[in-house]
């Protein structure tokens, strides 16, 4: 009777609970009062929500009692808003009419501003793009994902697996990028290694084009990349997931990715776990390209809870990246690649033949980089009155080894280990006459360590970034004015750092006081303090609700990073020397951007202009002597050393997406992007002439044409069924740094690609699976980017095809299945 007692009692309890929960139910339709179907509703707050069934009727149950922003979503219609107060053991209805969609503009973002705000309001160049996007841009990695989807947005490549972005022709430190809001640390300044963030775990991303330094400090004067990541709306007390896999027939890409989420009273979970794997990718000119397979494994958790007084998150990422280093040596008569087996005596133009079976091999090669990287951080929010403060503390390490010694394969050849810690609060203050003003201090503490490595390309060192800033909004009748002001200090330190002879291996290793002996001071010590006022001013000028015209102006600052600074040392991974100056002042830019966007019955129109005048902007030259000769420290290996100057970069993205209502299945999306990036150093252009007139890594001009047709109701199982054509034009690029043959001119090309996708849905309206199929590339152009490093591999002034350098890849037919449950 005891235990029957208690568990009556839990029962009551718990029924009791329950029974004091309140439900949301009602009814979506659009402006002819036909339902909505599969309509998303969401509670944000409480990462909870429903679908639309084919009635456009939802109910959602369970809800803690309060009052919730609820928002109603459905593509090709105006995302609504409402306010609610949900009532205890009560059944709330609402019943919403969408209108048709005028403007993508309404959706909230947070990257590049100080607290929530629609994009319209902003007058900073602000691009999204969603999960369902990404998918269909079916990449090896998310940057190229993301390259696809907003114009502006290029990459430096090193293969299919690592791309560094860049926006308007600045990337590297100058472009910062950012996992949930938290700044992403590993070796930005290194060409060989990409972002280290699980694309399949991404719900969308965020990218601001232009100085965004207000907000985020120094290395983010190009903009900023945010990627946060996919946490679903969940029903309490349901295990709720998906399962991907993903195919790629050209270097045999293999992705599986598992995602598990559950909620319970105000905590939810996510989970995921990825794991990719290729062997090396082809072209018809190279065939397999030996160095460019991958294996990536990467674990995803976070944990959220919601109460009255605000939310805090926290979250934990582990990356782990094995990724093949290629060096482009080659037979000289077939072509064919070889491979270094010798430490000594290694003539690069004189080794064995890559096997078959090693081309198409999964196995990555004793040659190879290590990466591994682990974040920890939390986000809270605590509401205070009308306003708000918020606070995210982060810490990651970035694990960095090169495997260059082909005799002694356990040596790493580059070994670094960088630790940071991560911290940023804000406070929002409450508004005063529609003046929203938040105010902020930022910044992070960084140390790196040298390891059991042989070659040391930078110091160890200490750094400490702090910076604060005031920012401010305020609408006056249809003009949105916002801008604010910053200061930053960055200290940076090392001690004299002596390399030395290692009679174990026959290699140098890192040596401290007292026992130097036979050493070499290879980095001498150093102390500086930079500092740098940012800030940004502009308006939106909101002619109608179809119509709007930006205008900004912002001032960035970036202070030289590591290896600008500091570098003198081989990178195995680069197959370069870097020389760095210690006399660099940091970089400012003052950058100039208009727009006007257009969100008509049949088409969306947007233009965007910019100007950016770079002081002491550094870029890297390769080295020669007072003969005339390219310096040589490692054989093999090229010698650069980093210059300053002034610089310019002016352009333009236009983007023209036709809708016609009277074919409403029917869309083309039309996109040209244009940069250019001048040297403003006199002396040199005087010296050199047109070869130093422009900058290294310039995009060429990209046209992107799309013609996309999708299903406006379901055919039996088929939902959101989609094909569409794509026609990526690259222009060719005749404007390069081409001072000693540093980049040269790259051919135009146009590729040709297609897609097909849909949702298979059950008779309950639910998604069964996602699939989504592409073929890139469809008649297997040979090009090469110009921002592709492979381009550059080459150790023969001629080949007996008359190509040089390495190609990008050929055709690829890519397969990618979702299963949610």
């Amino acid at each position: 009777m005891k235990y029957l007692s208690t568990l009556l009692f839990l029962f009551c309890l718990t029924a009791s609970a329950y029974a004091q929960q309140g439900v949301l139910k009602g009814v979506i339709v659009n402006r002819d009062r036909k339902p909505v179907e599969f309509a998303n509703i969401a509670i944000p707050a409480l990462h909870t929500g429903a679908t639309a069934n084919q009635q456009g009727a939802f109910n959602i149950k369970n809800i803690t009692p309060g009052t919730y922003d609820i928002k109603i979503s459905m593509v090709g219609y105006q995302s609504v808003t409402i306010r609610k107060t949900i009532a205890a053991a009560q059944t709330t209805l609402l019943n919403i009419s969408l209108e048709d969609d005028l403007s993508k503009l309404n959706e909230v973002v947070v990257t590049g501003v100080s607290r929530a705000t629609a994009v319209r309001k902003n007058p900073i160049p602000i691009a999204v793009i969603g999960k369902r996007e990404m998918n269909m841009n079916v990449n090896n990695n998310i940057i190229d994902a993301i390259i696809k989807g907003v114009p502006g947005v290029s990459a430096v490549t090193t293969g299919p697996n690592i791309s560094k972005p860049f926006i308007r022709g600045l990337g590297y430190n100058r472009v910062l990028t950012l996992f949930d809001g938290v700044r992403q640390e590993g070796q930005q300044w290194g060409d060989e290694h990409g972002i280290e963030i699980d694309q399949y775990g991404i719900s969308r991303a965020e990218v601001v084009k232009g100085p965004a330094s207000l907000t985020y400090g120094s290395d983010a004067l190009a903009g900023v990349i945010n990627m946060i990541p996919d946490i679903p709306e969940l029903t309490p007390g349901k295990l709720q997931g998906s399962f991907l896999a993903d195919y790629h027939s050209n270097n045999g890409m293999v992705g599986t990715s598992l995602g598990l989420a559950y909620s319970r009273n105000d905590w939810k979970y996510v989970f995921r776990g990825t794991a990719k794997a290729a062997h090396n990718y082809r072209n018809k000119v190279d065939g397999y390209v030996y160095g460019t397979a991958f294996r990536e494994y990467n674990l995803t958790g976070l944990a959220r809870v919601d109460k009255a007084w605000g939310h805090s998150q926290f979250g934990a990422t582990l990356y782990d990246n094995t990724q093949e280093i290629p060096d482009g040596s080659r037979d000289s008569l077939t072509r064919r690649f070889t491979k270094q087996v010798n430490e000594e005596d290694d003539d690069i133009k004189n080794r064995l033949l890559v096997p078959d079976d090693a081309l198409r091999s999964y196995t990555i090669n004793p040659l190879h980089q290590h990466i591994q990287h682990y974040r920890f951080y939390n986000h809270t929010r605590r509401n205070l009155g009308k306003g708000d403060i918020n606070a995210m503390i982060g810490v990651q390490q970035s694990i960095r080894r090169e495997y260059n010694h082909p005799q002694m394969v356990e040596q790493p050849g580059l070994y670094v280990v960088l630790n940071t810690l991560n911290y940023d609060v804000r406070y929002n203050l409450p508004a005063i006459n529609g003046l929203e003003t938040t105010v902020g201090i930022n910044g992070m503490y960084q140390s790196n360590k040298s390891k059991n490595g042989t070659n040391f390309p930078i110091p160890d060192y200490n750094l400490f970034d702090i910076g604060g800033f005031v920012f401010a909004k305020k609408s006056f009748g249809k003009v949105d004015v916002s801008g604010g002001i910053r200061y930053d200090s960055r200290s940076i330190r090392w001690n004299d750092f002596y390399v030395g002879p290692n009679k174990q291996n026959g290699f140098e290793q890192h040596v401290s006081l007292p026992d130097t002996a036979g050493a070499h001071l290879q980095f001498p010590r150093f102390s500086h303090r930079y500092t740098g006022i940012s800030g940004s001013l502009g308006a939106t000028w909101n002619i109608s609700e179809r119509i709007l015209v930006k205008a900004n102006i912002a001032r960035g600052y970036r202070a030289p990073n590591i290896t600008e600074i500091g570098s003198n040392g081989l990178d195995p991974g680069a197959h370069i020397v870097y020389l760095g100056n210690r006399g660099f002042k940091p970089e400012f830019s003052l950058q100039e951007d208009i727009g006007i966007q257009a969100w008509l019955p049949d088409a969306d129109i947007s233009v965007e202009l910019f100007n950016n005048n770079i002081e002491n902007y550094i870029y890297q030259a390769k080295l020669y002597d007072n003969t005339g000769n390219p310096v040589v420290i490692v054989p093999g290996n090229a010698t650069y050393k980093y210059q300053q100057s002034a610089a310019q970069l002016y352009g333009a993205e236009v983007t023209v997406n036709l809708h016609p209502r009277s074919i409403a299945w029917l869309a083309m999306n039309n996109s040209i992007a244009y940069t250019q990036g001048r040297n403003r150093n006199a002396e040199m252009i005087r010296q050199h002439g047109d070869a130093a007139r422009y900058l290294p890594f310039i995009p060429p001009t990209h046209i992107r044409s799309e013609l996309k047709a999708t299903t406006q109701r379901n055919h039996g199982v088929f939902s959101k069924t989609y094909v569409r054509v794509e026609a990526d034009v690259i222009a060719g690029q005749p404007h390069f740094y081409g001072v000693d043959d540093t980049e040269t001119y790259t051919p135009g090309y146009t590729l040709i690609n297609a897609g097909t996708g849909s949702s298979i849905v059950g008779k309950n309206g639910k998604t069964i699976c996602e699939i989504f199929l592409q073929l890139d590339n469809i008649w297997n152009v040979a090009y090469q980017a110009n921002m592709n490093r492979l381009k550059y591999f080459e150790y023969y002034s001629s080949s007996p095809n008359g190509r040089l350098g390495i190609y990008n890849m050929g055709r690829n037919f890519s397969a990618k299945v979702i299963v949610p449950f």
